[in-house]
């Protein structure tokens, strides 16, 4: 025999716009944890691909640094350091367009930056999916118990019978479309949070990677600040092909 209370009723009992409002926040949530999944393994990547970085210093010379970043096509290390030889390469050239005439420590930056910004861009992607479903999943799913409310209050009108036992399982029925908005919502906004805080962290070590891939490429050596000592230290590495 079938229960007369639970999802199961809800969605038996239910008309089309509150089994609507159901798929739509099934919807949601699958689509908050593809997203929450796969950023998460993106992040957990780029991590591994910063650690990299640091090898990379250590190496002989610039073609046996990009071969300790790997040559993985979306190791945003690896782009960086290619972006900048290729910027320091094409401003050594003659002049031939208008941008060839900046200073090539400005040249560089801007290279770096645009590499940089780009991404960003990547690694932002899907996030707005979070922020939609967090913010707006809770009012679906009132929605949805506002409509139920208003149907199950019409049936019972319509039966004349108002006793407590009569009234508590529609509109607790109702109330279940609320629970579920939230259950939608809650995991999304602290996925997108803790994916904004991982993009953070990356971004931070391609942003200081960046910066001493600048002061290589200006200068011919990286730029290291010992917090122990005063002043800067350079580390030297030859410019290889």
């Amino acid at each position: 025999m079938e229960s007369q209370f639970g999802i199961a009723h809800v969605w038996a009992q239910g008309d089309f716009v509150t089994k609507t409002v159901a798929i739509i926040l099934v919807a949601m949530s699958l689509a908050s944890w593809i997203v929450i999944v796969i950023k998460a393994i993106d992040i957990m990547r780029f991590k591994k691909y910063a650690r990299n970085a640091q090898d990379f210093w250590h190496s002989a010379d610039f073609a046996a640094g990009l071969s300790k970043l790997g040559d993985q096509g979306d190791n945003p290390f690896r782009q960086l350091a290619i972006e900048g030889r290729e910027a320091t390469a094409h401003h050594r050239k003659t002049a031939e367009h208008l941008h060839d005439s900046l200073d090539v420590s400005d040249w560089i930056t801007r290279c770096l930056r645009n590499g940089i910004d780009e991404f960003t861009a990547r690694a932002q992607s899907g996030l707005a999916v979070l922020a939609s479903v967090g913010s707006t999943a809770p009012f679906i799913g009132l929605f949805g118990t506002v409509w139920g409310i208003y149907h199950a209050l019409v049936a019972i009108g319509m039966s004349g019978q108002s006793s407590i036992d009569k009234v508590a399982g529609p509109i607790g029925e109702a109330l279940i479309m609320t629970a579920l908005g939230l259950a939608v919502a809650i995991p999304a906004v602290l996925g997108y949070n803790a994916l904004v805080r991982g993009n953070k962290s990356v971004l931070n070590r391609l942003n200081s990677f960046a910066h001493d891939l600048h002061a290589f490429f200006v200068t011919g050596t990286r730029l290291n600040v010992d917090s122990s000592k005063p002043g800067a230290v350079v580390t030297p590495l030859k410019k290889g092909a």
